[in-house]
């Protein structure tokens, strides 16, 4: 019973340490990271997703999604919904499961 306890210790030990180097790194990379608020690039995101998700069921995430979209892709399309051909770069971004990201 003493090996086997040793032995977890001596298994563990190495993953403890290990894990708290990692967490350091996310910590200081959080820290440097920007925050997630939207950024104006050379036009107004936030009154173009207004506008955009006017009548979207959950105005919050809709705005929120469109903001993120409209920042890196610097422009939105018009209308409450689809158009997306007029922006490519915006139709294109999709999320981890392949699903478009921007409302």
């Amino acid at each position: 019973m003493k090996s086997l306890f040793s032995t977890l210790l001596l298994v563990s030990l190495p993953l403890l340490i290990a894990s708290s180097f990692f967490l350091a790194d996310a910590a200081e990379a959080e820290a440097a990271a920007p925050a997630l608020t939207p950024i104006v690039v050379g036009s107004n995101c936030n009154a173009m997703c207004n506008k955009r998700c006017e009548k979207a069921g959950i105005f919050k995430r809709c705005f929120n999604y469109c903001c993120v979209c409209c920042s890196k892709c610097n422009c939105v399309p018009s209308g409450t919904y689809g158009n997306k051909s007029e922006c490519p770069c915006y139709r294109d971004m999709v999320n981890s499961k392949g699903k478009s990201k921007c409302p």
